[in-house]
């Protein structure tokens, strides 16, 4: 093989080489699926970090009754800290914290507080339906005793899915009233005949008042029973 000839095969080798480089590049680091962020809310100011922060609503979307937030508190600094109050914006609604069961509302120095999820500490609010939308990232202000406010915008979402565990653990049921119904329509089936094959007073009464109860049910009632049902 001539010498020009070389040279080309070189030249051609060296281009190759150098394609496949770039494209492993590509790949790499910097790669666009490594900067594609969480959905969780997350930021720090000062000592404070806070991860994973999410407003979380009922399952069924039609259902009225509390919603929670849930977040993971960091205290990087050498004091403890204590969790003093979270809002969310644009809502008239109080959140209520309450700490774990024989703990406290404090981020130790060095430490973190898990809020939302079975026996961790809470933050309720209310009525959930009036105060946030399932599919808005709302403005929520944690503020902490040294820190003073911490803002981040945190997703609504549902108690379904992966959130099943952190939603809210007051599920809207049936009303008192409405279940009242089957136990009654279950005695009048067991009233006994009477003399002369006739019912009793008290299993005619007891029809009666199925049959009163029954009709008398209000559309919240359904609504309820329709809530819980999912």
């Amino acid at each position: 093989m001539s010498s020009s000839l070389r040279r080309g095969a070189l030249a051609a080798s060296a281009i190759v080489f150098s394609i496949a480089s770039l494209a492993a590049c590509g790949a790499g680091n910097n790669s666009q699926t490594l900067e594609i962020k969480p959905d969780n809310a997350a930021t720090s100011v000062g000592a404070i970090k806070i991860q994973n922060a999410s407003i979380i609503t009922q399952p069924d979307l039609k259902a009225a009754g509390p919603a929670v937030i849930s977040a993971t508190v960091f205290n990087s600094g050498k004091t403890d800290q204590t969790l003093q109050s979270i809002t969310v914006a644009g809502s008239s609604e109080p959140v209520k914290l309450s700490p774990a069961k024989g703990q406290s509302l404090t981020i130790p120095a060095h430490g973190s507080l898990l809020i939302g999820g079975k026996d961790n500490a809470s933050a309720v609010i209310a009525s959930g339906r009036e105060a946030v939308q399932d599919g808005n990232a709302q403005k929520v202000t944690f503020t902490f005793s040294q820190t003073g406010p911490v803002n981040l915008r945190a997703f609504v979402v549902p108690a379904t899915s992966y959130f099943s565990g952190w939603g809210p653990s007051e599920i809207p049921s049936a009303s008192a009233g409405t279940s009242a119904a089957p136990g009654a329509t279950g005695a009048a089936a067991n009233g006994k005949p009477g003399k002369h094959g006739k019912t009793t007073p008290s299993a005619t009464a007891t029809a009666t008042a199925t049959d009163t109860a029954t009709t008398g049910a209000t559309p919240s009632d359904s609504a309820s029973q329709s809530a819980a049902g999912h």
